[in-house]
């Protein structure tokens, strides 16, 4: 089995919980629960992954989605370390850890300060979380494999006094919009940068990265 993506999210924030309830399937989670997010190939191995996920602890789940190259899940509850183990559980299952995830890598991260109201108004129409006011600052990361954009998600929320206006955590790229005042958006960046950053995993290559 081939693990593209293993995201913990050991806090839900607020907005964040809000957002992926939205954006999600399943179950609907909610703020203070910890979550897992997989995306493995081949893409039917989803089910018995979540099925071992599922048998393990009290978790639940919020999506089982199987696509032409990649089975994607996610399973969540408020007891962190029951939701660890069950993560940790079903890897086991195909003899792997997180350690065996793709690296995580910042495509690009662009900032626009005082926003123009009519551009806010066009990234408004395509959003589903909070609104972008005129006069703020936007930055939207680019994260891959997409899925990491989740944890930047939730690491720019806890970070600093921001809104989480979208993220969008498939296709080539995963991206994050926040805004809010520029000091900050800059601070929830940064946040974000260094998780996402942090996170070991193998190189395209199949070299294992800090």
């Amino acid at each position: 089995m081939d693990l593209r993506t293993y995201v913990l999210i050991d806090t839900m924030q607020p907005q964040y919980a809000a957002l992926t309830g939205i954006l999600l399937q399943g179950d609907v989670p909610v703020e203070g629960m910890a979550e897992i997010f997989m995306e493995l190939a081949p893409a039917s191995d989803v089910y018995e992954v979540l099925d071992v996920a599922l048998k393990t602890t009290e978790v639940r789940p919020g999506l089982l989605r199987v696509e032409r190259e990649y089975g994607t899940l996610e399973i969540h509850g408020f007891h962190q370390e029951g939701v660890k183990v069950a993560g940790r559980a079903a890897l086991a299952k195909f003899g792997l850890t997180e350690a065996d995830r793709l690296k995580a890598e910042i495509a690009s991260v662009k900032m626009v300060t005082n926003v123009d109201a009519y551009e806010a108004q066009l990234v408004n129409q395509a959003s589903r979380g909070g609104l972008l006011l005129r006069g703020q600052t936007l930055c939207v990361l680019e994260v891959v494999p997409a899925a990491y954009v989740m944890l930047a998600a939730n690491e720019a929320e806890k970070a600093a006094d921001i809104t989480l206006v979208h993220y969008q955590p498939s296709g080539r790229f995963g991206r994050l919009y926040i805004s809010g005042t520029e000091s900050a958006v800059k601070v929830a960046r940064d946040a974000a940068v260094q998780a996402v950053r942090a996170l070991p995993g193998k190189t395209a290559g199949g070299k294992g990265g800090a």
